[in-house]
């Protein structure tokens, strides 16, 4: 058996320490990397702590459907006095309240909606219309509609066995049909009355 002999030449300790310098500085970097990282997390967290994000709605989930904003005959698409399109929704477990919405093709639409029992998602088809409805809390977002159709409006955050059922239907029009049935002043919704 021959026995491995140590390198030897004038640079045989010469690269090991090379090497040794090498990952030293690497290790270095990998630690100031990771301690930048937690630190901007504490940064982040203590800013967002003492100054939270302006304009947070809150709704009293208790009353929502008795008084306010999002009482029932309340709820649905409306053309308001200065033209602009506002939707309002409830999501309870397992539906939308109404269940299916009309909006207009190529106009603004602001969404407004709450949830009442627990976090629900809210998804328009191939749209970036795309929030989450939290309980006592109102999420607002503006989108628009670019071709009339109709497209499903799943709820995609999971809220309970009957999930999956949970759906509604946003029927897109044109947007001078959409006007002529808007002018009347009533909440517009596609449900069957």
């Amino acid at each position: 058996m021959s026995a491995t002999l140590p390198p030897s030449g004038p640079g045989a300790h010469g690269s090991e320490a090379v090497s040794l310098a090498a990952e030293r500085r690497w290790a270095f970097i990998v630690v100031a990397i990771i301690a930048f990282m937690v630190l901007l997390m504490v940064v982040t967290g203590l800013h967002w702590a003492s100054m939270p994000p302006s304009r947070v709605e809150t709704v009293d989930v208790r009353t929502v459907h008795l008084k306010g904003e999002f009482v029932e005959s309340n709820l649905g698409t409306t053309l308001g006095p200065d033209g602009k399109v506002t939707v309002r929704l409830i999501a309870q477990q397992y539906s939308f309240i109404p269940q299916c919405i009309v909006v207009p093709a190529g106009m603004p639409v602001t969404f407004r909606g709450t949830a009442t029992d627990a976090i629900h998602g809210f998804v328009i088809g191939r749209t970036n219309a795309n929030t989450m409805l939290v309980p006592g809390f109102v999420a607002t977002f503006t989108t628009s509609f670019p071709r009339a159709g109709e497209q499903l409006m799943p709820c995609h955050e999971y809220c309970g066995t009957g999930h999956e059922a949970m759906w509604g239907h946003v029927q897109v029009l044109p947007p001078e049909e959409f006007l002529t049935k808007a002018r009347s002043g009533e909440r517009l919704s596609c449900v069957p009355r």
